[in-house]
């Protein structure tokens, strides 16, 4: 479950490519982390349930 703070993905390798997601006022924000600077991605959060249902999660 998200909550407002950044969350590791559970598919994130050992190489140190993750995605983290948390959620924002009426969306969930994404991020790369393996970035120094990375931009973040704003979802509402109908799409981020669309994007979990596709991906099996």
């Amino acid at each position: 479950m998200l909550t407002h703070t950044w969350r590791k993905s559970s598919r994130s390798g050992p190489n140190g490519a993750c995605v983290e997601a948390r959620l924002a006022e009426a969306a969930v924000e994404i991020r790369d982390t393996k970035l120094t600077v990375s931009p973040i991605l704003r979802a509402s959060r109908a799409d981020w349930r669309s994007l979990l249902r596709t991906t099996g999660r």
